[in-house]
């Protein structure tokens, strides 16, 4: 197999648009068993926080040493004000609208001798539909951009995501999406569709063997009139399916430590790579890379470029 190249990704810009979170971690010891209940007590000695949903996403598309810009909305809270200060510790230029009416979403993981013990969300769906107002300036976006990702949550920031692929190909930008729910219908006329094997299975419906697997999904793909769509299966690797062709690549995982934000890694590398004119293919072997480095490191984490050069050095 041709070893995939890594082009040039400075000042190739992309442009997230989705529904952002904030991570957050409280890492401990526990030592003891509580005399309330049988739980482990855990002594918090660090916490850290980190973005989460499509602002991993952009933190990805920055790590690699691409331009991104990140178009969400969050709360006028707390947990707002935390995630845009941990965005700004690097290169992403986030367009963060505060919307009073909503929620930023966290999510708590508790951590105890390097084990995720426990994971506490805080979220509250939104009563309208939180970007509306900004598809004003989500064109004026698109237009500055080399590819659009749409990252979807289900938390309320994409129910206009028909309009935005719409504006997206309008404007002659591919637009990557990574789906949420069961209404695909809603993603037609994307370029590439990013479901993981969980999510393709709630929509295709479950498959025999392989070659029914191929079918649905090349079904899929025309139904929706994507270009192509790309389903990521975990430890089966990654598998592209085009109008003129089905290919796929085995897992690079060597450990896998922590799957959680694997997905925002994925269509981040994904996104560069198309960004910088490589054909599909070749952005799914890149992308299958960074999946392999990013679930061998804890919780919400970023591959760097000079990682992903390491790795794709040392394939066969």
């Amino acid at each position: 197999m041709t070893r995939p190249a890594l082009p040039e990704f400075a000042g190739r810009h992309v442009l997230v648009v989705g529904d952002v979170m904030l991570d957050r971690y409280w890492f401990g010891d526990v030592e003891r068993i509580s005399p309330e209940a049988p739980v482990p007590v855990v002594l918090v000695r660090r916490v850290e926080e980190r973005p989460g949903g499509a602002a991993n996403v952009a933190r990805n598309i920055d790590a690699l040493g691409g331009e991104v810009t990140l178009l969400s909305v969050i709360g006028d809270d707390e947990a707002g004000r935390a995630l845009e200060r941990v965005l700004g510790e690097g290169r992403v230029r986030a367009s963060l609208h505060r919307d009073a009416g909503l929620s930023t979403t966290v999510k708590l993981r508790v951590i105890g001798h390097q084990q995720q013990l426990l994971r506490v969300d805080f979220e509250r769906a939104p009563g309208h539909e939180v970007l509306a107002a900004k598809l004003d300036e989500y064109e004026r976006l698109v237009d500055e951009a080399d590819a659009i990702v749409l990252s979807d949550y289900g938390k309320g920031g994409l129910a206009h995501v028909t309009r935005m692929i719409e504006l997206a190909r309008a404007h002659g930008k591919p637009v990557l999406v990574d789906p949420k729910g069961s209404d695909y219908a809603r993603y037609r006329g994307a370029t590439v569709l990013t479901p993981n094997r969980g999510e393709f299975r709630e929509v295709a419906g479950r498959w025999a063997d392989e070659d029914d697997l191929v079918r649905r999904a090349r079904k899929l793909r025309a139904d929706l009139a994507l270009d192509a769509l790309i389903v990521t299966r975990s430890e089966d690797g990654m598998s592209l399916f085009t109008a003129s062709e089905t290919r796929h690549e085995p897992t690079r995982a060597r450990e896998v430590y922590d799957v959680s934000g694997a997905g925002d890694t994925v269509i981040a590398a994904l996104s560069l790579m198309v960004a910088a004119g490589a054909d599909l293919a070749a952005a799914m072997r890149v992308a299958n890379h960074a999946a392999g480095i990013v679930v061998g490191k804890l919780g919400t984490a970023v591959v760097h470029r000079d990682e992903l050069l390491e790795s794709l050095a040392s394939a066969h």
